[in-house]
């Protein structure tokens, strides 16, 4: 069998794994956040300043450490101990934080009930959407580092993107990238219609060139490489580029005749009346047979075109979410109702998806039916709440430790702009990895899918022993950081249109 047959069959037929191990994972990126900022802080106390000592290299190799390096290894070497290190961590994390308290409140006659009042009612300032910005970021990073681990053996198969039915780790990557782009999309942030309702969708038509560009440029470079794809994912022809392009487009399309407040109820319809179309019809008989791809363009990219539908959904519900979270809090308890609602509306999902696969058919990320339209938003909904979670955790943190300017997406309000925290803040942003991929996600995403096609050129990664493939992972993912932070230091913004 040729290498290519090999690497295909490789990523091919695969299950997925449980619902709860993938919910699993959403707990550690919002530790690995936590524990940076309890380094920041700990080391503030100890020597009264910050930045580290030779800034520019130091806080890159932090920001690597702790929050790059623990995601590789979740998802490699230590997938099979997920649990214990999440534990771990947890209890790392748990320690400090108690350390933090007791030393930064143990000569106060505040109470705790009387402390945790005050934070509550604490006036709150933030640039971007409180941990809006975190869930874009880690998704892109997960991403990256899926997308060259899955051809690896050390990445554990049931983390693949699945066959047919099935919830793997990178079955969610994929809504929860379109979910993600909802979240920031000029109807989420409620910018105003400039023109007739025609120039604005003819705008949207304009504005997703990139992506087709990058489709196509993707297209062409794997037929002439001959590089392996698995064509059940989208068909022979399709790619996700093409796929967030038209999602993008149709629902700026559908976002200028639905009300904002009822794009929930339109996704809701749209993916229901897929979901009977693929019950009631030869839709699903159609989508699943692999023998008549030559046949024409249709029939050989079935996948990419009519799960478009399904996506489609997932987009709509991601700006009605989006309209919710982007509304102004001024107050920390604000902050918290917003975060019970997102857990609450997660666990209302996954009651719904239980539902879904009962009477219905399992998660199918290959037709992107009802059952995967609710599931990545369930998760999705209960990642941001965990993220917003740390958030929390680590602005109570900073006004305890009085250590205002750490990165994060919350901080308290001040009276003068021009203080010493706000001066700080901007330094130590300026020095923060999770800032430059925000910076330039859609150039990181870019850079990370072309240096995965260079690596595989290189490298035999099905033939790699496990430490080496680790150190593959770690070096690939450091160049995409590295570029990315380097642009972002010099205050280079990446724009394509």
């Amino acid at each position: 069998m040729a290498q290519r047959d090999v690497k295909e069959a490789f990523v091919s037929n695969l299950n997925g794994t449980s619902l709860g191990e993938v919910a699993l994972g959403s707990y550690l990126a919002p530790l690995c956040l936590i524990n940076r900022a309890f380094i920041l802080v700990l080391y503030y106390w100890a020597k009264g300043t910050l930045p580290l000592p030779l800034p520019l290299v130091s806080h890159l190799l932090l920001d690597f450490s702790v929050i790059v390096l623990p995601l590789v290894l979740s998802c490699t070497v230590l997938s099979s101990i997920l649990v214990q290190v999440i534990i771990c961590l947890s209890f790392i994390s748990a320690c400090v934080f108690c350390y933090i308290c007791r030393t930064s409140f143990q000569s106060s006659a505040l109470q705790l009930q009387k402390i945790v009042s005050t934070f509550l009612q604490s006036d709150v300032q933030y640039k971007q959407v409180p941990f809006v910005t975190l869930f874009r970021v880690f998704v892109n990073v997960k991403t990256a580092i899926s997308i060259l681990a899955v051809d690896f053996s050390v990445f554990p198969r049931r983390y693949a993107k699945t066959e047919t039915y099935g919830t793997g780790v990178m079955d969610f990557g994929v809504g929860a990238f379109v979910f993600a782009n909802a979240l920031v999309s000029p109807e989420a942030r409620r910018r105003g219609i400039s023109g007739s309702k025609m120039s604005h969708v003819t705008k949207q038509i304009l504005s997703v060139w990139p992506l087709v560009a990058l489709g196509m440029a993707r297209l062409v470079s794997i037929k002439m490489t001959g590089y392996h794809e698995h064509v059940t994912e989208y068909g022979i022809h399709w790619n996700f580029f093409f796929t967030l392009a038209i999602v993008r487009v149709l629902a700026s399309a559908l976002l200028v005749v639905i009300p904002a407040g009822q794009l929930w109820l339109f996704a809701l319809l749209l993916s229901g009346s897929y979901q009977f179309a693929l019950e009631t019809s030869d839709l699903k008989s159609f989508l699943m047979h692999n023998n008549d791809r030559e046949k024409d363009f249709l029939h050989g990219n079935k996948e990419g075109i009519f799960s478009i539908l399904g996506y489609v959904a997932i987009y709509l519900t991601g700006v009605q979410i989006g309209l919710y979270v982007m509304q102004p809090r001024a107050k920390v308890k604000d902050c918290l109702k917003m975060l019970f609602f997102l857990c609450l509306g997660s666990l209302l999902l996954y009651t719904a998806l239980f539902a879904c696969q009962t009477l219905l058919e399992p998660v199918s990320r290959r037709t992107a039916n009802l059952s995967f339209v609710v599931w990545s938003v369930a998760q999705s909904l209960f990642f941001m709440s965990c993220l917003g979670l740390a958030d929390l955790v680590i602005l109570f943190s900073k006004g305890a430790s009085h250590c205002l300017f750490l990165p994060s997406s919350m901080n308290f309000q001040e009276m003068s702009v021009d203080s010493l925290a706000s001066r700080k803040r901007g330094e130590m942003e300026r020095l923060c990895l999770i800032q430059a991929v925000s910076r330039n996600q859609l150039l990181f995403f870019l850079l990370a899918n072309l240096l995965t096609g260079v690596t595989n050129s290189l490298v035999d990664t099905l033939g790699c022993s496990t430490s080496f493939s680790v150190c593959v992972l770690l070096s690939y993912m450091l160049m995409n950081c590295l570029v990315i932070f380097g642009l972002h230091v010099c205050g280079i913004t990446a724009k394509f249109w």
